[in-house]
Formats: C-alpha cells, sequence, structure tokens
C-alpha cells in the first residue's frame, strides 16, 4: 500500500517522535523513507541583503545537512540491518509548499509528521506546518503527537 514515505523533519525533539512510526511502516510495507528537511525562506528574507553571502547560505544548507543525517542515524540506531532503504533531501522555502511539491514530485504514499515542531509562536498566529498539510496533502498523513508515550 505505501511504497514511498515522506518523513518532513525540522530538527525538534517533536519531529523525532515521528521516526519510529516512519520507519515501522516502512519495514511492515518494503517501503523507503524520505527524510526532508526544509529551510524555512521567511526566516531567510529577514535578514539583510549583504548577510545572504554564498557562505551564510551554506551555513543554512549545513544545518539542513546536519538535520537529515542525524535522523539517517537514527533509524539505523532502530534497525540494526539497515534494511530499509532511506534517502534525504534539502530544499529551501515555505515549509508547508514545500511538503506538498515534494510529496507531488516524488510520488509519495504517505507522510510521517509529528503534531508540531520548533515554531510555537508560528502554529499560534498562523496555523501550523502539520494542520495546513493535513488540509492540502493529496496523500495521507499520520501525525504523531508530541504528548506521545
Amino acid at each position: 500500500m505505501y511504497k514511498k514515505i515522506l518523513l518532513p523533519t525540522d530538527g525538534s525533539k517533536n519531529s523525532y517522535k515521528a521516526i519510529k512510526h516512519a520507519y515501522e511502516i516502512a519495514k511492515d510495507e518494503d517501503a523507503e523513507i524520505l527524510v526532508l528537511n526544509v529551510v524555512d525562506s521567511k526566516h531567510l528574507t529577514s535578514l539583510p541583503e549583504d548577510a545572504l553571502t554564498d557562505e551564510a547560505l551554506s551555513v543554512f544548507e549545513k544545518q539542513s545537512e546536519v538535520v537529515t543525517e542525524r535522523v539517517v542515524k537514527q533509524i539505523e540506531e532502530i534497525d540494526s540491518d539497515f534494511a530499509t532503504k532511506v534517502s534525504t533531501l534539502s530544499v529551501e522555502g515555505n515549509p508547508v509548499d514545500a511538503i506538498l511539491k515534494v510529496s507531488e514530485k516524488k510520488d509519495i504514499d504517505l507522510i510521517v509528521i509529528a503534531s508540531s515542531g520548533k515554531h510555537m509562536l508560528d502554529r499560534f498566529l498562523l496555523g501550523s506546518v502539520t494542520e495546513k498539510t493535513i488540509r492540502y496533502s493529496k496523500v495521507p498523513v499520520l501525525v504523531i503527537p508530541t504528548t506521545e508515550k
């Protein structure tokens, strides 16, 4: 039923709660996992133009790579045989738009996402990334509560 699972992560502790669920589904379904990190472009636009040097952008890319590789490492710790195919992708943009676009372009069958991440103020003011992903996704979305045991 599920062959490609999208696992968006923002690097927060809450987003890592979705890893075990994505892994278990991937293992049961013989599916692959795509770990996605989005560098939120609204944070980049608030920087002065001269601050967005190639070196500064490289720092954002490097941080995104650290986040996705940490998830891969956690999956490896769950699965000592590491039979599940895992790939990573880092993109810049609005998180919801990026999740939805990647979902369509990569023929994703399921999105596994935590109910909230780093930006509690954003959730209060704008509606959370998770809520908007649920609302606009064309594929099933499994939401992992942050209060999970």
